[in-house]
């Protein structure tokens, strides 16, 4: 049980991470704001583990190889633009994470891990339901908490934000890519 708990704090950090960011990055969020985004990365947290274990070996071979750049391509596009939008100060929509596509993309692309980790799941014959429960559960709180956090450090920021959730996103890509390739 607590080498599961390990786990799942392992998975939530870079969900955890993206939270501090948007809860920096909206404006006098409210509290369903928080649930949304914490709901939407447990709810993948805990989904592709699952996935991962009734899928099995056969998707670690198809998709173990490139994991880590599917991940990593999507933060760097998104960190990106966000970087780029609050540069250049646009006056279009602000990429954050209370638009629904961008909170789909994003609790994706943090939970590639996840589903390589449901297939190690399987073969270690870990109970599959206590343990998405335990990662789902666990990402929940956590993004809960480090909304929260954001938001309180959007006064600190002063209008950065979007360059500080940009660069959150752009490290995050990094560091799953480095810890795959090193």
């Amino acid at each position: 049980m607590l080498s599961l708990f390990f786990i799942a704090v392992a998975l939530a950090m870079d969900s955890f991470s993206l939270s501090i960011a948007g809860g920096a990055a909206i404006k006098s969020p409210k509290v369903h704001h928080t649930v949304k985004i914490a709901f939407f990365f447990g709810f993948f947290q805990a989904l592709m583990p699952l996935l991962g274990w009734f899928i099995g070996e056969n998707l670690e071979k198809a998709v173990g190889g490139f994991d880590h750049w599917v991940a990593f391509f999507l933060l760097f596009f998104v960190g990106a633009k966000m970087i780029y939008d609050s540069v250049k100060n646009r006056s279009e929509k602000k990429v954050n994470l209370s638009d629904h596509k961008m909170l789909f993309l994003l609790s994706f692309a943090t939970s590639i891990d996840a589903l390589i980790t449901g297939i190690t799941l399987k073969f270690l014959d870990t109970p599959i339901l206590l343990s998405v429960s335990v990662i789902g559960v666990i990402t929940f709180l956590l993004c809960f908490i480090g909304f929260w956090l954001g938001e309180k450090l959007s006064s600190v920021a002063s209008g950065k934000a979007e360059i500080f959730g940009g660069i959150v996103l752009i490290g995050i890509g990094i560091k799953i890519l480095t810890d795959h390739l090193f």
